[in-house]
This record gives C-alpha cells, sequence and structure tokens, in this order.
C-alpha cells in the first residue's frame, strides 16, 4: 500500500533537512546492491591436465608452434591461405540470415534502451485539446427546462518524477549491461559462423576425398570377388574363401553411401550457412589447398577473459543483475513526482480563448510504500538470488572456456601424432603397393596379390585423410577458442594485437611469396 501526499509548499526550515535527506540518500543510491564486478578467477599456469609443449611432432611436413602469451587474430581464418575459403566465409558473413536476425534484434534493444533513458530521466510534456457538448438533467425544483452546455479546452501538461535513490538510474544500468549481453552474443554468432563455414568446408573436402577413395576400394573388392567366383568355378579356392570375399565386398560397398549422405548433409549445411538454398551448394574445395596454419596463438588465462565473447557476456549479464537488486532495493524508499498543466478553457470558444479561461494547476506528490503483502521484500531477495546465480554462471563460464581451450590443445597435439602415424603408414602401404605392382608386371605375383597391397594403401589413406581433417578442423576450434582481440577506444584491434596478428600473420606472407 502506497501513501500520496500532496505538498503545495512547505516551509524553508522543513524543506532543507528534506533535501539534505533526499541528496544523502540518492548518493546513497550506489550502495543498495553489489557492485556487479566479475569474481576474482583461479589463474592456472597451464590450461590443460599436461604443460603444453611449444609446438607439435611434424606430420606431413607441418610442426605447429603454439605462441604463447600472443594475442587472438581477428580474421584467422585467412591463415589456410586459400582464396576460395576466405570468399566463403565473407559470403557467409554478408548473407547469413541468421546474423542478420541478430543484428536487427540488437538494434532493436538499443531503441528500447534510448527509449528507457528518455522516459526515465526526463520530464514528459503532453499536449491535449477537448471539445464536448453536456446535457444535464433538469432539477424539478428549479424548473423542468433541461440544461445544454459546451466545454472548450486546451492545455499542456508536464511530469516528472525526481530519481532520489537511483532506481531509474539503475534500471537504466541493468538494460544497458543486457543490450551489451546481446552485443556480445552478436559478436559470438559472428565467429561461430566463420568457424562452422571453415569446419563445414574442410569437412565437406575431406569427405569428397573419401568418397574418392572408397569408390577405388569398392572397384578392387569386387574385381577380387569376381576373380575369387571364377577360381572357386575352377576349383582353385575353397566356397569360404568365395563367401569372404563377397562379404568383403559387400562391407566396403555398404560405407560409400553413408559417406556419400554426410557428404551432401555437410554441403546443405554449407549452403544454408552462406544464405544459400541447399541446391546451390558450392563446389568442394580441395583438401590439398587448404594449408595448415603454422603458427597458433595461446592467449594466457587473464587475457582469455577479456578475450572470449562468452565470457564478456557473462559479465555483463552479472553487471545487469547487480543493477537489478538496486533497482529492486530503491522501489521500497519514497518517490517524489512534480506535475504542473497550463492552456486554456470555457463553455465558449470566446470566453476559452479570453483572458478569463487561462487555468493552471502545479503540484507535487510523496509515495512511500508501507505495505506490499512482503512483495517488495521477496522482489529483493529474489533479485538477490538471481544475481548468485549469475556469479555461479560467470564462473561455469570461465572454467567451460578454459576447458575449451585445454581440449582443443591437446587435440592438436594428438592429432599431429595421429597424422604423423598415418602418413608413415600409408607411405609404407604406398611402397608396397608399388613394389608388388612392379613384380606383378615382370610377372612374379599374381593380381590378386596386386588389388591385396592396393587395398592396404587405400585404407591407409582413408586414415591419412580422416587425421588430416582432424588437424585443419581442431586448428580452427582453437582460433575459435581464442576470442577477440582487445579493441581499443576507437573500437579497433589494439596496437599490441595487432602486432601479434601480423607476427602469426607471416606465414601466409611469406609463403604467398
Amino acid at each position: 500500500m502506497s501513501k500520496s501526499i500532496a505538498i503545495p509548499t512547505l516551509p524553508a526550515r522543513t524543506m532543507r533537512p528534506a533535501l539534505a535527506i533526499g541528496l544523502a540518500c540518492a548518493l546513497a543510491a550506489c550502495s543498495f546492491g553489489p557492485n556487479g564486478d566479475a569474481p576474482p578467477m583461479p589463474q592456472p599456469a597451464h590450461y590443460g591436465a599436461e604443460a603444453l609443449p611449444t609446438q607439435t611432432v611434424p606430420a606431413q611436413g607441418v610442426t605447429q608452434q603454439f605462441v604463447a602469451g600472443a594475442q587472438p587474430v581477428p580474421e584467422w581464418w585467412r591463415l589456410y591461405r586459400s582464396d576460395a575459403l576466405d570468399a566463403l566465409v565473407d559470403e557467409g558473413l554478408r548473407n547469413s540470415p541468421t546474423l542478420a536476425a541478430t543484428d536487427r534484434a540488437l538494434a532493436a534493444a538499443r531503441e528500447q534502451l534510448r527509449a528507457q533513458v528518455g522516459s526515465s530521466l526526463l520530464p514528459t510534456i503532453d499536449a491535449g485539446g477537448q471539445a464536448t457538448r453536456n446535457r444535464a438533467l433538469a432539477i424539478p425544483e428549479i424548473g423542468p427546462n433541461t440544461f445544454l452546455y459546451n466545454i472548450f479546452v486546451g492545455q499542456l501538461q508536464a511530469h516528472y518524477t525526481f530519481d532520489l535513490f537511483g532506481a531509474a538510474r539503475l534500471a537504466n544500468a541493468a538494460l544497458a549491461a543486457r543490450v551489451n549481453v546481446q552485443v556480445y552474443q552478436l559478436d559470438a554468432a559472428r565467429r561461430a559462423l566463420a568457424a562452422n563455414i571453415v569446419t563445414a568446408t574442410i569437412t565437406s573436402a575431406a569427405l569428397h576425398a573419401q568418397i574418392d577413395t572408397t569408390e577405388r576400394l569398392v572397384t578392387l573388392a569386387n574385381a577380387q570377388a569376381r576373380d575369387t567366383a571364377r577360381r572357386y568355378e575352377l576349383g582353385a579356392v575353397s566356397h569360404a574363401d568365395l563367401m569372404n570375399a563377397q562379404q568383403s565386398a559387400a562391407s566396403v560397398s555398404a560405407s560409400l553411401p553413408a559417406l556419400k549422405q554426410q557428404w551432401l548433409t555437410t554441403r546443405h549445411a554449407l549452403a544454408v550457412l552462406l544464405g544459400r538454398t541447399p541446391d546451390a551448394a558450392p563446389d568442394d574445395v580441395e583438401l590439398a589447398q587448404l594449408h595448415l596454419p603454422e603458427q597458433v596463438p595461446v592467449v594466457v588465462p587473464s587475457e582469455l577473459l577479456r578475450a572470449r565473447p562468452d565470457i564478456q557476456a557473462a559479465d555483463a549479464a552479472l553487471k545487469a543483475a547487480a543493477a537489478d537488486v538496486g533497482v529492486a532495493t530503491a522501489q521500497m524508499f519514497p518517490s517524489l513526482s512534480l506535475s504542473a498543466s497550463m492552456g486554456q478553457g470555457g463553455f465558449s470558444w470566446p470566453v476559452a480563448m479570453s483572458g478569463a479561461g487561462a487555468i493552471w494547476s502545479i503540484g507535487a506528490s510523496l509515495s512511500q510504500p508501507l505495505f506490499h503483502g512482503g512483495a517488495l521484500l521477496a522482489q529483493r531477495r529474489a533479485a538477490v538470488d538471481s544475481y548468485d546465480a549469475s556469479v555461479s554462471q560467470y564462473k561455469q563460464t570461465v572454467l567451460a572456456a578454459f576447458q575449451n581451450v585445454a581440449d582443443t590443445l591437446a587435440a592438436l597435439d594428438h592429432d599431429a601424432q595421429s597424422l604423423d602415424a598415418a602418413n608413415v603408414a600409408a607411405r609404407s602401404a604406398q611402397s608396397v603397393f608399388d613394389d608388388t605392382a612392379a613384380r606383378y608386371r615382370l610377372g612374379a605375383l599374381p593380381v590378386a596379390s596386386t588389388r591385396s597391397s592396393e587395398q592396404q594403401w587405400r585404407n591407409a589413406q582413408l586414415d591419412e585423410i580422416r587425421y588430416t581433417s582432424a588437424r585443419l578442423t581442431d586448428t580452427a576450434a582453437l582460433f575459435q577458442a581464442m576470442g577477440n582481440p582487445p579493441l581499443d577506444d576507437a573500437g579497433a584491434p589494439s596496437a599490441a594485437a595487432a602486432a601479434a596478428s601480423a607476427s602469426i600473420g607471416t606465414t601466409k606472407a611469406a609463403a604467398t611469396d
């Protein structure tokens, strides 16, 4: 229950203490809730359970170096040195409906913030006009006549509520923080879109290469089955040998449709990421045209808190929750409003427009909540609980970011080891095939031996393609996990970030030269 008190005038000795109390309360509004600062987080010596190596093992002739303390790279996908990949990412960032919808939602949120700030901190002034014709009932004691009369009124009305305890300011701060959440979410969506386009492009290229290799394996397996069937008819092999050959051919053939389905699904997804229909999916980029970035940045944990959009969004949500606590607290204190109006009015147009028709009013009202059934206290407790939840969510976001970086760093190290082993196996299998084919041409070995050795080589090729794709995609995941470089006051990457990006980008320049 609110108690409203009209105070047309107050003695000076009463006004001075009231103004002093109001000023003190306004200055104390900042203590109505927590300050919204992010809680301190542990700074690990290294991200993972094991110390970070300075570089990976060489695989396919490339050793990746982990540049500790470097800044994130803004357009990291250009380090793959593929013009086709760059064009796809640029197209996706330009045409994605999802990104456009997120951007428009952010623009709407900014306009809503402007509207709330203007309506809460500035006085409102409205103009109104009224013209009515009225019929009053007759009064028997006076006479039987019915009274007819007109009313003409036009006036300006002004209203202003003093933000004595910071309720409006804190509400605006909460909404501004939530707008910042959307800003960081847009940034995260833009980076996620770029990473998804890169990943889909690499995956599609790898699946295409796997399909080509598997089709060759199907051809070899079918030829081997036909040869075994002829030998079985001649009695040279057993029925079990025939069944094994047919089973092997059928198993290889069964794997091909699944690969093609994955490939088409990936191409369709890539087309949608680019803002196209699935039937307009882009052509595959050759896997050999994608060059592995030889240097990847590893941001120190303290800088990662400022670099990742998801952590920045969690920090902004924390500030919004802190401001909500202040708003809930300020609503328990008095509210002072002023209102005034002036205009012209009368029972006829001449009177309404003359000096005799001047009308005006001015007044003030003070409202102090006294009893609301415990609602105000419950709302404040709810705001405090929401703030505590935001603190925990911030901590979890930071821990998840550390885990994300640790996982991608470990994946890159292990990808290099697996790819190196797969590359050695593929080269060895190719050498065996080359030797077997040469001996077959000399008549020293049957054609079945040549097919068998080629099958081993092609299977080793499949493993090498998979590990090559994993290394390329995990590199993209690490660039994505590093976040954005810090910005200066003008909104551009800072000098340190630009220098670090240029240093990492020298790999591309050197290769191009």
